[in-house]
């Protein structure tokens, strides 16, 4: 009995885990592209109904289509779990536009052990070909791991090394999950980690940044550099960098200093803000308080909302503790993830201009770190960027 709930016990464990990120994950900037729960984040294109169950991806092939992420990715590794059956037809797309064909504007990694010109699972169809065959393991779960960077392909199946490549078609797009009919599929463990982010902050001082104050503030803030951290306290004002951004990932660490039992500080990091101009552009909130004691339930937008437009979906972190925000600007589409988490998604629909508040914002900006009012008390860390290529 003892060994019977040790086994029970052991597969509990792996099933809690699907997912999610360990703690080190979420540090090392990996993000879910699923929550386990919904299809937040996602948009079905064609006939096909995609649902959730027992923590998967699911369509049962009544239908022909693809699933897509709402945001586009440039170079990152992908890590994905799939299940079908020995004679399963499905694929991951990779860099597709959310118009046409995806295996056509951007690439197919084939889940499919029968196709007649050979580019059998673990292929970039009509493009790169798998070292070598590998079979579908029948309604049994195997991963992906996929390297793409640049004109570079790496493919790992179960761990295997499968394909390296090179092609030059698309360096941008969505990424896709596709449903042929009459062929059910599962997919779970969607996970990515943005490649090529370069460090905005030195670590040793403010060189790159510059200090913008409020209007006739009360108080101005005080930036210091200690330990590698950029740390602020009193304000209101800004840090804002004098690079100028406009379609990118950025990822941070923050921390926020609570200063009594009841303090939760309130600061924020705007992008595609204008230059020295006080509090400009989009806002991805930072505020770790919540209502009701649901963190489903964030107070003033919560961290990870999009300040003015979108709430966070749930508070992800503790004030006192490092958090790592992942904050993604493509267009007019807007994500954030907060460890990792999922907690914004949205495409600003708004005629285009210059002030975010009421204009869709999507020329290049500025980053700005936020000290908000006097008791203001955050520290900032591993401050770095991607930018994006141009459209293919």
């Amino acid at each position: 009995m003892r060994t019977l709930s040790v086994l029970l016990l052991s597969a509990g464990l792996v099933l809690a885990q699907s997912n999610r990120l360990t703690p080190q994950e979420a540090a090392d900037g990996w993000i879910l592209l699923f929550d386990g729960e919904t299809t937040f984040g996602w948009t079905a294109e064609g006939d096909a109904v995609w649902k959730v169950a027992d923590g998967a991806l699911v369509a049962d092939g009544s239908a022909a289509g693809w699933l897509r992420t709402n945001s586009e990715f440039a170079d990152f590794v992908l890590k994905a779990d799939f299940r079908t059956a020995a004679d399963g037809n499905s694929g991951i797309f990779l860099r597709s536009a959310r118009r046409g064909a995806p295996h056509e504007t951007g690439y197919e990694l084939q889940i499919f052990d029968h196709q007649p010109a050979g580019f059998h699972t673990g292929s970039l169809v009509n493009h790169l070909k798998a070292k070598k065959p590998v079979q579908i393991k029948d309604n049994q779960w195997m991963s992906y791991e996929v390297e793409v960077q640049g004109n570079h392909f790496l493919v790992k199946l179960d761990g295997e090394r499968v394909l390296y490549g090179r092609d030059n078609k698309s360096r941008v797009g969505h990424i896709g999950l596709q449903i042929n009919k009459d062929k059910p599929v599962q997919f779970r463990n969607l996970k990515l980690r943005p490649l090529g982010l370069q460090p905005l902050f030195n670590g040793k001082n403010l060189k790159g940044w510059q200090e913008v104050d409020a209007p006739k503030p009360k108080e101005k803030p005080v930036w210091t550099v200690t330990n590698g951290m950029i740390h602020v306290e009193k304000g209101p004002g800004q840090l804002e960098s004098e690079r100028a951004f406009q379609d990118f990932i950025l990822q941070l660490d923050i921390r926020t200093n609570p200063q009594g039992p009841d303090h939760h500080p309130n600061s924020g990091v705007f992008f595609r803000g204008l230059p020295k101009t006080f509090w400009s552009g989009y806002e991805a909130q930072i505020r770790n308080e919540y209502k009701n004691n649901d963190r489903a339930q964030p107070h003033d937008f919560g961290t990870g909302g999009l300040y003015h437009h979108q709430p966070a979906r749930r508070v992800v972190p503790n004030d006192g503790e490092f958090f790592t925000m992942t904050v993604l600007a493509r267009g007019r589409h807007l994500a954030t993830w907060v460890n990792g988490y999922p907690t914004a998604d949205w495409e600003d629909t708004r005629p285009e201009g210059t002030n975010a508040r009421k204009e869709a914002v999507t020329l290049p900006g500025v980053f700005s770190l936020q000290a908000h009012d006097p008791t203001t008390n955050l520290d900032f860390k591993n401050i770095r960027v991607a930018e994006m290529p141009k459209a293919n």
